[in-house]
């Protein structure tokens, strides 16, 4: 990321291993476990993070909210950073990275669990953690549009990820992304996404591989490509219609005669 490289990866939304294990085998850069918008509990996340881990991925966990017991946990339990939401101001960044960094850079918790060896790598992880640790802010409101480049510019802040669907409902719109206000503020982070030095992306949610080029071709530099839930979905959604049309076929043949 400090070299503004390419990653993609995507999305975690189930708590089953398998499916993590699976998602771990298909190429992607790194895995976020969602703990915002799904019923993963940290015991849950926790193995998440260990399979991903294992298979020499990143395993970044989107926490519930900018809450230092939240992001506490998350890195506690192994997590190579945090994806941290609704973030709209200075102070809140600089909140999110004092959670993830032990002081005096920071002001999180001093506690042994995984990350730190189960007890026994407190110091070597504590050592590594400033040059390891991930902080990526979530920019899903006009006011953390307004102010972006101050929130870039924290000491700690490694990228941002857009939220399409939150920016427009903080306007009111939800989903309109064809408004004119709503498409003000994705032009300004468009923009954004190509002159500042620290990278920001997208999350293209369904397996549309002509929008995942857009986004990287407008710049993008961190992008999540799906969700094992999405993809699942969607495959089953083409086995309905599979399902479907064996029927109607099946129903036009008439009976044996």
């Amino acid at each position: 990321m400090a070299r503004r490289e390419l990653t993609v990866g995507s999305w975690l939304s189930f708590g089953y291993p398998q499916t993590c294990e699976m998602m771990t085998r298909q190429g992607f850069d790194w895995l976020t476990v969602d703990m915002e918008h799904s019923a993963i509990t940290d015991a849950e996340a926790l193995t998440l993070i260990q399979i991903t881990r294992s298979a020499g991925l990143d395993a970044l966990v989107r926490v519930g909210a900018n809450d230092p017991l939240l992001i506490k946990r998350a890195m506690d339990a192994g997590a190579t950073g945090v994806i941290v939401p609704m973030v709209t101001t200075v102070e809140e960044a600089e909140a999110a990275v004092a959670a993830v960094y032990y002081p005096p850079r920071g002001q999180r918790g001093v506690g042994l669990s995984r990350a730190q060896g189960f007890g026994l790598g407190f110091d070597a992880y504590r050592d590594a953690l400033d040059a390891s640790a991930v902080v990526v802010v979530q920019i899903e409101h006009y006011r953390g549009v307004e102010n972006v480049e101050a929130i870039l510019d924290v000491d700690g802040v490694d990228g941002f990820i857009v939220g399409p669907y939150d920016l427009s409902a903080s306007l009111g719109k939800p989903g309109q992304f064809g408004d004119p206000e709503v498409q003000a503020l994705l032009d300004r982070l468009g923009d954004v996404l190509q002159s500042h030095r620290k990278p920001g992306g997208y999350h293209v949610v369904h397996s549309d591989r002509e929008a995942l080029m857009r986004r990287v071709e407008m710049g993008a530099r961190f992008v999540a490509y799906g969700t094992e839930m999405v993809f699942l979905a969607e495959k089953l959604r083409e086995a309905g219609k599979a399902i479907a049309a064996v029927r109607a076929h099946g129903s036009g043949q008439g009976a044996p005669g």
